[in-house]
């Protein structure tokens, strides 16, 4: 009998729950690292909004949509995961871009359905601001983020993983591939490792001559405190993203990856939550509560590195933005590929090597 494979996931954010719970799933032996709590270091700060939305090629739509389809299947498995098809309500861009996306989406076999000011208004009452022109997508959800990530590793570890809290400050290589990490409890040895560390993976794949060209743009949200319903879904305003999370709380920023801090994020954070509460009827006791400030690992030409890297065996490379919608196909497909070396067609555009070239 084969003994199974030997993976680290450093990374306990949610593209590292995923990948971590498709492994031990598929009976790997699987050992996640990770400095910070369950959840990660971007994965709290996220807006969580799974989407195959405007602005991307269809390639990336394909993935895209997959990955909410994989959020299904995930539900499936795991039935109290944090998960909503709470359909989004989309106004933030021109009129006649709107009308190219819709039209351009709707043929890829996206749901979009374009509603007038009535029609916004029957999806979303409490808007006190209605636009004459929108958008709606019924199939676009929201996880919540940090639970999502708690219940995949609380499952991966049923299935035999186990969970180090230690900072990784190199990866180890011997033979030209690399065979495990070395942490600030010592060494740890692997078949292979996954890096899946957000904004921090740049620095360990550095440790093995391994360039990730990654930014990491901060995006500030506010957080109320919980309070009665008043959203149905994700409404993506000008200037305004917001959505009601499972607890209660209204969180917003001026896109859904955040509003620029700025050189007072204090300030930004208030005059951000008093345009949010402004936004919406029956507010009147609606309390700020805090703001976060995410940083975003996103590669530098916006999609994915998803891959083993180009010239070093032994390790597996996932590092993005949009992992709250990617993150179910990332670990799907990656297991496949770390276990049984198949490569899915759809992550074809998104190994490491196209820096290269």
């Amino acid at each position: 009998m084969t003994a199974a494979k030997q993976v680290i996931v450093i990374g306990a954010g949610i593209i590292g729950a995923s990948i971590a719970w498709h492994l031990s799933r598929a009976g790997a032996q699987v050992t996640v690292i990770a400095d910070s709590a369950a959840g990660g270091v971007a994965t709290p700060n996220s807006f969580a909004w799974i989407n195959a939305s405007w602005g991307n090629p269809e390639p990336y739509f394909r993935l895209r949509t997959r990955a909410m389809a994989e959020w299904s299947r995930l539900a499936r498995d795991l039935p109290d995961l944090p998960l909503s098809w709470c359909g989004g309500l989309c106004w933030d861009l021109p009129a006649a871009d709107m009308k190219t996306y819709a039209t351009e989406h709707s043929a890829w076999g996206y749901g979009i359905s374009q509603v007038d000011r009535a029609g916004a208004a029957r999806i979303e009452p409490n808007l006190t601001e209605l636009p004459d022109f929108a958008l709606h997508v019924a199939e676009e959800g929201v996880a919540e983020p940090v639970a999502a990530a708690h219940a995949l590793l609380a499952d991966a570890k049923r299935h035999g993983a186990k969970t180090i809290s230690s900072t990784v400050t190199a990866l180890v290589q011997t033979g030209g591939r690399i065979t495990g990490v070395d942490t600030s409890h010592g060494l740890i040895a692997s078949d292979e490792v996954v890096i899946a560390a957000g904004v921090g993976a740049p620095e360990i794949a550095a440790t093995a001559g391994i360039s990730l060209p990654i930014e990491t743009p901060p995006g500030l949200i506010v957080h109320s405190q919980p309070t009665k319903k008043l959203l149905n879904g994700l409404v993506l305003a000008e200037r305004l993203h917001m959505r009601q999370t499972a607890e209660g709380r209204i969180i917003a920023g001026s896109d859904f990856g955040g509003a620029d801090p700025g050189m007072n994020a204090e300030a930004t954070a208030h005059a951000l939550f008093a345009a949010m509460k402004a936004m919406l009827r029956g507010s009147d006791g609606l309390e700020f509560d805090f703001h976060t400030i995410g940083y975003r690992p996103t590669p530098i030409d916006g999609f994915p590195i998803i891959g083993r890297a180009e010239g070093m065996d032994g390790v597996y490379v996932a590092v993005m933005h949009s992992g709250i919608t990617l993150a179910p196909a990332v670990g799907l497909f990656a297991t496949r590929e770390i276990l049984d070396g198949e490569r899915d067609p759809l992550l074809a555009p998104y190994g490491l090597s196209r820096f290269a070239q």
